[in-house]
């Protein structure tokens, strides 16, 4: 059992470090099984939203030495998912938590992508500054 969970933790850092590819395995394989193109695309963003999360955690972690970066990421999520459920309980009077999830996710891809490539290339500085 242990050597099903080494192998599990390994594509997940693997997918991690590169979540774009996780982007395009998972398009690949919805359009595949569904060829819905729209619906492939919704579904790559939300699964890449998850992996996204761990990159740019690990990312701020290595760049500014501290573990601040997950607690800032939940609290982001946290925010904007109460904003969404007064907004929509203002405006419908109910409340739909699948909606919220979903949206949750795809405002989570957009922040999350930009933070990346940014760390990204503040990573590559301070790797080159310090060599």
């Amino acid at each position: 059992m242990s050597g099903f969970i080494a192998w599990l933790q390994t594509v997940y850092t693997f997918l991690a470090l590169v979540p774009f590819v996780c982007f395009f395995a998972a398009w690949g394989i919805v359009y595949g099984l569904t060829k819905e193109k729209k619906k492939a695309t919704y579904m790559a963003v939300d699964i890449t939203t998850l992996f996204l999360i761990g990159s740019v955690t690990v990312m701020t972690r290595n760049i500014f030495q501290s573990g601040f970066g997950l607690w800032a990421v939940i609290l982001l999520f946290l925010v904007v998912g109460g904003l969404l459920g007064s907004m929509q309980s203002r405006l419908r009077g109910k409340i739909d938590p699948l909606k919220i999830v979903r949206s949750l996710l795809r405002i989570g891809f957009v922040v999350l992508s930009a933070s990346y490539v940014l760390l990204l290339f503040i990573g590559i500085g301070k790797y080159i500054a310090a060599s």
